[in-house]
């Protein structure tokens, strides 16, 4: 690429300011965004000339370094430039919020598992301690069983 005109880089500001303003308004095209690559795309320049070559500074760094200011100034007014950073930002807390619930519900769930084996191996204990009452009444022989409930009729004074 030759060096550039005073007349075609003054051409080219004014297209990547014009550009600019456009990006900056909203106008975001297609497949773009808010960013030094869509602007060197609707300016018609290469993105090339944004960026220092060596010690020295690209011809429209100047430019670039203003658009990135007014992209940040833009932020943090609570503009949204670009509709696609938005959404991006959205899903990111999106996916914060569920992560949070996945581990509020795992907790639960190791909570909940640790109770059922807790209440599980105290009703196996019951059960055996049962058995063997079971077991040792009936090796003693003096206990005897009571008569079973009759069926139908409550005794007197009963509040049922």
């Amino acid at each position: 690429m030759g060096r550039l005109t005073a007349e075609t880089r003054a051409r080219n500001e004014e297209a990547i300011r014009a550009a600019m303003d456009r990006l900056l308004a909203g106008a975001i095209p297609p497949g773009g965004g808010c960013d030094l690559k869509t602007l060197a795309v609707e300016a018609g320049v290469t993105r090339t000339g944004f960026y220092p070559k060596g010690d020295r500074p690209g011809p429209y760094q100047h430019l670039a370094e203003e658009f990135e200011r007014r992209v940040k100034d833009a932020q943090a007014a609570g503009i949204v430039t670009d509709p696609r950073a938005a959404q991006i930002e959205r899903l990111k807390a999106q996916v914060a919020e569920l992560k949070e619930r996945a581990a509020e519900r795992d907790a639960d769930l190791a909570e909940l598992t640790a109770f059922k084996t807790l209440a599980i191996s105290r009703l196996a204990a019951q059960h055996e301690e049962i058995e063997r009452l079971r077991e040792q009444a009936a090796a003693v022989g003096n206990v005897s069983r009571l008569p079973a409930a009759r069926g139908g009729t409550a005794p007197y004074g009963s509040c049922s």
